[in-house]
């Protein structure tokens, strides 16, 4: 009889959360993530679990992940983008690298990206 030792492997949010971060700031167009107002408090609390627990984890401004009931996963990501691209196109482009990264780092399915654009700066010239 053999028994399976790795029947059920949970990703906690924060891990998901850095990996959909390095996704979206890889996207070409992002220039950089940002957190809203809902993002500067979820910072401030995780700045003061990090200071209690001497845990230095990966980056994960601009960003946050819901897990349903039913398990699904939600992600929401604030951008800062760049004018030589529509919106519309960067916005999508997100929505589908954050959806593959993060299946492919964690195995996990992304059933909802929701991308929101906080600024769009001029080309540099």
């Amino acid at each position: 009889m053999t028994t399976d030792a790795f029947s059920e492997v949970r990703i906690e949010a924060p891990v998901v959360a850095a990996v959909a971060a390095q996704a979206a700031c890889a996207t070409p167009g992002v220039i950089r993530l940002e957190p809203g107002v809902r993002g500067l408090v979820s910072s401030l609390v995780r700045v003061g679990k990090q200071r209690l627990t001497s845990a230095d984890p990966a980056s994960s401004e601009g960003v946050r992940v819901r897990r349903t009931a039913s398990g699904a996963l939600s992600v929401q990501v604030d951008v800062v983008i760049s004018a030589e691209r529509a919106a519309a196109v960067i916005g999508h482009a997100v929505q589908q690298e954050v959806s593959r990264v993060v299946f492919e780092q964690t195995g996990q399915t992304v059933d909802e990206v929701s991308v929101t654009i906080l600024d769009i700066e001029p080309e540099r010239r």
